[in-house]
């Protein structure tokens, strides 16, 4: 009669045996796919951070390699300028004085916006977290060249102008007096020199522009952000802007996982590039396009 019973029991520590069993292995299941979908979690972060290296590591030799050509081109736009002066200084009296004047204004542009590109060269070689350190010591190498190329075209331009000096060059122009056409060299000289610099420094105007970056209550602070609206008035601060050549600066780190441009530049002239650290950078891919509708750049961060 306790045969019944006893066999119910029995049934009941199997049931309950199998269900623990049945739950260990569910969990272990359960587990086991944590754990498999962490390690996917952990491997697409990696191959996410290391895209971002790779594609941080070709944006930089890109910028580098952009600034090594536009130091390049100016060199060679120098050594043609320079070579028409010559031409037209072998002329004497026939030589044309408006090319001398337009090419030693070129030249003179040409070396100033080379100054300035070689000192961005290094300061883009100095922030660059590149590990190629072969590619880094082959550009540092390339500036210490572009500096002697510097020092060199300066030289030969400082010998061009006494060159001009010791010839009597007399240059012709119409609607003027014979006795206003006989100018001496060492006037022509001056008066070369003198246009020379107001031309360049007239270009360095027409090509200085102003940005800033800050968190909105920077911007607020600098009156550059009223009521919503970005240089809304003309009180706002300009001393907060930084002033630089746009033909120089085409690369801004904003130091920001977050940045937002306020001012209205044209689409397909910029990018706003994350790096390794996802933190944004904006590369001005067309300059003159960019900058054509304001000479101001206004960037929220947080």
């Amino acid at each position: 009669s306790f045969a019944p019973i006893k066999k119910t029991e029995n049934m009941k520590k199997i049931a309950i045996c199998l269900l623990a069993a049945l739950t260990v292995m569910l969990w272990s299941c359960d587990t086991k796919k944590q754990k498999e979908d962490a390690q996917v979690d952990t491997s697409a972060q990696r191959i996410d951070s290391l895209e971002n290296a790779l594609a941080q590591a070709q944006n930089e030799t890109n910028d580098l390699m952009g600034t090594v050509e536009q130091i390049r081109d100016g060199f060679t736009a120098i050594n043609e300028a320079e070579e028409i002066i010559t031409t037209q200084s072998a002329k004497g009296e026939s030589s044309d004085r408006q090319a001398i004047l337009s090419n030693m204004a070129l030249i003179q542009k040409k070396m100033n916006l080379n100054r300035e590109l070689i000192k961005n060269l290094q300061e883009q070689l100095r922030t660059s977290k590149s590990s190629n350190t072969k590619m880094k010591s082959t550009l540092e190498q390339m500036v210490a060249d572009f500096q002697k190329q510097l020092q060199e075209k300066q030289t030969q331009l400082d010998e061009l102008r006494a060159e001009l000096n010791a010839k009597n060059i007399k240059i012709q122009e119409q609607d003027k007096q014979i006795s206003t056409l006989n100018q001496n060299v060492s006037s022509l000289s001056q008066d070369n020199e003198a246009q020379a610099n107001q031309i360049a420094e007239q270009d360095k105007v027409a090509h200085t522009v102003y940005y800033v970056f800050g968190t909105k209550k920077e911007l607020k602070a600098q009156k550059i952000l009223q009521d919503g609206d970005v240089l809304k008035s003309n009180d706002f601060n300009r001393d907060y802007f930084a002033k630089v050549d746009y033909r120089v600066k085409k690369v801004i780190p904003l130091y920001s996982k977050s940045a937002k441009i306020l001012t209205n530049h044209p689409a397909g002239t910029y990018r706003l590039d994350r790096d390794a650290n996802k933190q944004y950078t904006l590369r001005i891919t067309d300059p003159d396009r960019f900058w054509s509708v304001t000479k101001y750049l206004v960037i929220i961060v947080k």
